[in-house]
């Protein structure tokens, strides 16, 4: 169904999603069709479509994906509306996921100017956190995501108070404390706010539903786009809470820390903090360094850095991220010189992918294609001639496609299959419930 609607059959993508007979699974899929039809212009039948959603614990989140199209394309008033009705279903059905859908909104509400709005889905969503105080391992979580926000804007406020809850009752929404009658000694206590050149967290309360795999997301989300200083000011707070103990989310959070600061300048810095870990999981981090410099432009600093690494695994996926950045940069020459360093077979084949898919994108789709057909390993070597069909002419994709098929069947061939043949997604399906 996804193929079918991203080649732009979204008739032939809406029927096969009718045909899903597991009601949970048809109702995911004919929300993931309300956005695609709002974006093709037909924002009628996403209405019409949202309005048949099954599910009560579907309808705000069909109706937010609807409000986020018509901010993006300018519609205000159509997005403010669609944006109530997502938060009259959410706010009717007390059910999971609202503050997911509250996150949403709170980002529609920035979109269209409301930051006033926005706050307030904000202190929603931070209020439903302390309620349901939740333990799983989604990503990103919700209130991640308002912290992600805030921070990008300069404001690490909410973000310190939550890293600096004061022991006893917890801290309820706007930094006020809970579990105090009204009158109380201490009622109207609230937490001090932070800016980016206050003090960092002190040790995390257990009270606080802040953990380290959130913030965590907060560095994730923040690393590509934040301005140098917030992401230094993130940096230290996220420094610090490791230093205070975050349980089974320690990995987690250090390798976010030090990918956002290889991605913003601080290699050295980067490298400190992961030649203190054990030998295997430095090299490692030290890996995933690498792919940060190579990322950010820096290609000559990431080749000396992956040939220093000693673990030979670690090093092969270092220099198949130089490789890709290289190649994606139109340097093809260097990008084959490397791969000569590169021993292991199936580390090779990787990064001749990524070789002869941006030959292929630079209009030499005959030296791709012999490139491709260099890999050693039948899976990889069917990838490559795949990522070919995407840059293909027709006669050229069919025929790749072909040989993929031959290789290792429909699965790798399928995201593209119906761009280059249409209608044979229905037709695969079709067979296959026969």
């Amino acid at each position: 169904m996804k193929a079918a609607a991203g080649a732009g059959d979204l008739g032939g993508a809406q029927a096969l999603a009718e045909s899903i007979p597991l009601r949970q699974l048809r109702d995911q899929a004919l929300v993931a069709l309300v956005p695609v039809w709002a974006r093709a212009g037909e924002r009628e039948r996403a209405v019409a479509l949202a309005e048949r959603i099954r599910y009560p614990h579907n309808w705000g989140w069909a109706w937010a994906l609807l409000a986020r199209v018509m901010a993006d394309s300018g519609d205000i008033d159509e997005a403010l509306r669609f944006a109530a009705r997502a938060d009259d279903e959410v706010s009717l059905y007390a059910v999971d996921g609202t503050e997911q859908v509250l996150a949403l909104l709170m980002e529609i509400a920035v979109a269209t100017g409301d930051h006033d709005r926005a706050a307030a889905l904000a202190d929603r969503v931070e209020d439903i956190t302390w309620t349901r105080n939740p333990t799983g391992w989604s990503k990103p979580r919700s209130l991640a995501a308002v912290l992600a926000r805030e921070a990008l804007e300069g404001d690490l406020g909410r973000l310190d108070a939550l890293l600096r809850p004061r022991p006893g009752p917890a801290v309820g929404v706007g930094g006020t404390l809970r579990g105090r009658a009204p009158g109380e000694a201490g009622d109207q206590d609230t937490v001090s706010e932070g800016d980016l050149d206050g003090s960092v967290a002190r040790p995390l309360s257990a009270t606080s539903p802040l953990d380290g795999w959130d913030m965590a997301c907060v560095l994730d989300a923040v690393a590509a786009t934040a301005a140098q200083d917030v992401a230094l000011a993130l940096a230290d707070r996220a420094e610090t809470l490791l230093a205070t103990g975050v349980g089974r989310d320690h990995d987690i959070l250090l390798r976010s820390l030090i990918l956002l600061l290889a991605r913003h300048g601080q290699a050295e810095r980067a490298v400190a903090l992961a030649d203190g870990l054990e030998p295997e999981l430095s090299a490692a981090r030290q890996a995933d360094i690498v792919g940060e410099l190579a990322d950010s432009g820096d290609t000559r600093g990431a080749e000396a850095l992956a040939h220093a690494i000693t673990d030979r695994r670690a090093q092969d996926r270092a220099l198949i991220e130089v490789v890709r950045m290289l190649a994606l940069r139109g340097d093809q020459d260097r990008a084959k010189a490397l791969i000569h360093s590169i021993n292991d077979r199936w580390a090779q084949g990787e990064a001749l992918l990524a070789v002869a898919r941006e030959t292929a994108r630079h209009g030499d789709p005959d030296a791709a294609e012999t490139l491709a057909r260099s890999i050693a390993y039948r899976g990889t070597r069917a990838r490559a001639l795949a990522a070919l069909v995407e840059v293909s002419e027709p006669s050229r994709a069919r025929r790749l496609a072909a040989q993929v098929v031959v290789l290792v069947g429909w699965h790798s061939v399928l995201p593209v299959l119906e761009q280059i043949v249409p209608r044979s997604v229905a037709v695969v399906v079709d067979q296959m419930m026969r």
